[in-house]
């Protein structure tokens, strides 16, 4: 099969302003006269030429991380094929200009090292940093060139060859010395998730409150590190539902969750079972596992007056406002959006300071 490689597509005349949020990428839709009529996370097409504006940086391109969700999507797709799952994101990339699951719409994120920085920019970044970037590769403009040689399609960490380009507002963070990149990278992919959750459970503390935490997807990545964000800020209880024994005997012992329940996330009878019976319902419930269906169970197993965390790509936002109605919930629904003000900091000091959950991320490195 012949790989597909990416190229840029031909676009509008170049913009006469650059936009600090990278309006002056956006390919396609635009208007008449060339104006973008979207940002671009939601544009169908990106420009990812390598010549820089004044405000941009280029990153050479090491590894792309793929989020959990879009991943999950192309898997069971292609049947576990790899080779198809590697052919597809060649495709999109190739099309888009930039890593966008067309289903889940969502992307990742990449680790490279900075190759040039505009006189503009004001993102603090020197040529030679290595560095992750925070922002989603669903609005990075992306240019693959070495058709993914290096990656067999079976699981999210992908060795690329390739450039892309940040923007005045972009994120991005240098990597830690005394981590390995591949260790960072997963980290970083997740650490809006840790943030969030300490800045949620601060507040009950400040209201005299000490909350129970319920977390779905406890021993994955966000969701570990969700527990150990409950536990580093005062929570009272820490529930963690797990999907198999097999994930229950991974978190078992790492001192994360005081209670270990197996559940299907998405049964509205069997969940709330399950965190009731773990001594919920809960005051924060956070919604890591990267699976629809998981909106009305979650709403169902969360005290009234509570607080809902979601950070699942996989969460359909209307499903949750309209469920949360239907059952007279009073409830407190989040977005998890991936940025809170010092999330790569706090996330990277939970590793080093944690070693629970520092075990469960390096046992992902060890197993891939």
């Amino acid at each position: 099969m012949t790989e597909p490689t990416a190229t840029v597509a031909p676009g509008p005349p170049s913009h006469s302003t650059e936009s600090e949020i990278g309006l002056h990428r956006v390919l396609e839709p635009v208007d008449g006269e060339g104006t973008p009529l979207t940002l671009p996370q939601a544009a169908a097409r990106l420009d990812a030429r390598s010549e820089i504006w004044p405000g941009e940086v280029r990153i050479e391109v090491e590894t792309l991380n793929l989020d959990a969700a879009s991943y999950r999507q192309l898997y069971e797709k292609h049947g576990g094929d790899g080779v198809a799952v590697r052919d597809e994101v060649l495709a999109i990339v190739a099309e888009r200009g930039k890593m966008q699951n067309p289903v889940t719409g969502s992307g990742g994120m990449l680790i490279g090292t900075v190759a040039e920085v505009g006189p503009e920019s004001p993102l603090g970044l020197s040529v030679g940093d290595r560095v992750a970037t925070l922002v989603s590769l669903s609005l990075t403009p992306l240019q693959l060139r070495d058709g993914l040689v290096d990656w067999d399609g079976l699981g999210e960490q992908v060795p690329a060859r390739g450039h892309a380009i940040l923007f005045r507002r972009s994120i991005a963070a240098v990597l830690p010395d005394d981590l390995s990149p591949e260790l960072s990278l997963m980290v970083m992919d997740v650490c809006g998730a840790p943030a969030l959750v300490a800045r949620v459970v601060q507040e009950y503390a400040a209201a005299g409150s000490a909350p129970t935490v319920a977390v779905l997807g406890g021993a994955g990545k966000s969701g570990s590190l969700s527990l150990a964000a409950g536990r580093d800020n005062g929570a009272a209880r820490l529930i963690a539902v797990v999907r198999d024994e097999h994930e229950a005997g991974a978190l078992a012992g790492t001192g994360l969750a005081d209670e270990i329940t197996v559940a299907d996330a998405r049964s509205p009878l069997g969940l709330p079972a399950a965190v009731g019976q773990a001594g919920g319902p809960a005051d924060i419930t956070v919604v890591c596992v990267d699976v629809p269906g998981c909106e009305q169970p979650a709403i169902l197993s969360t005290a009234a007056g509570g607080t809902i965390i979601f950070f699942s790509m996989a969460t359909s936002f209307a499903a949750a406002a309209l469920g949360a109605e239907g059952v007279a919930a009073d409830v407190r629904m989040l977005v998890g959006n991936g940025y809170v003000p010092g999330h790569a900091a706090y996330a990277l000091d939970l590793i080093r300071r944690n070693d629970g959950v520092r075990g469960l991320f390096e046992g992902r490195l060890e197993n891939r």
